[in-house]
Order: C-alpha cells, then sequence, then structure tokens
C-alpha cells in the first residue's frame, strides 16, 4: 500500500521561507508522479507544484514561479517543496499527492488524476 507521509509545515512571517517534504513507502519511487497542492478555506485543492519523473515534466503554478522549487531525492524515496517569499495569501493546507506513471503537462495538476494522497500540513504565513 502507498502511504505518504509530509512535514515541514508550520508558522512563518511573510517574505520568510519553509520547506516541506513528503516521504513515500510501498511503491517504486521512480515510477511517481508526484508534488504539492494546496487547499484554502472552502475552496477546491489546486495544484502548486508536481514532478514526474518518467517524463521530466515539471509543473508550477503561475502564483508561486519564481517562488517555490520542487526536488526530490530518490534514495530516500522523498519529495521536497522548498518555499520561498512566502506570502500570506500562501497561507492553506499543503498536501502531497501522487499516481502511478508520468503523466503529461496538459493534466499534472488536475487533483482527480492522483490516487494517493497525505494527510496534509498546515502553513501559515503572518503578515
Amino acid at each position: 500500500e502507498v502511504e505518504l507521509v509530509e512535514s515541514g509545515g508550520g508558522l512563518v512571517q511573510a517574505g520568510g521561507s519553509l520547506r516541506l517534504s513528503c516521504t513515500a513507502s510501498g511503491v517504486s519511487f521512480d515510477d511517481l508522479t508526484i508534488g504539492w497542492f494546496r487547499q484554502f478555506p472552502g475552496k477546491e485543492r489546486e495544484g502548486v507544484s508536481i514532478i514526474s519523473h518518467e517524463n521530466g515534466v515539471t509543473y508550477y503554478a503561475d502564483s508561486v514561479k519564481g517562488r517555490f522549487t520542487i526536488s526530490r531525492d530518490g534514495a530516500k524515496k522523498t519529495v521536497f517543496l522548498q518555499m520561498n517569499s512566502l506570502k500570506p495569501e500562501d497561507t492553506a493546507v499543503y498536501y502531497c499527492a501522487a499516481d502511478m506513471g508520468p503523466i503529461s503537462q496538459a493534466i499534472i495538476a488536475f487533483e482527480e488524476i492522483y490516487d494517493y494522497w497525505g494527510q496534509g500540513t498546515q502553513v501559515t504565513v503572518s503578515s
């Protein structure tokens, strides 16, 4: 069974940084498309940054380009989201999501694609 365990959320002031981690188990990590969604109160989850190792596709939401960086460590089966220059509007619950196999750029940010989800971690950015 695939399990995703997140860590690294917390409270930070605007302009600060946080790094989220998501460790996968029960699966061949190199086969995964894996990344991060976030959910604002009362809203649907939106794709933040996702990486598909097999086809080299990397996705960033326009709102985080230039501030967030996704990376992966295959040996640790972990994907990271380095979040810099955080803004109060980045405040949300961040979820790690994964699915087997490569996913095309056209649909990589569609949450319906993903079968596996972490429990979520709160990120709060104060002004």
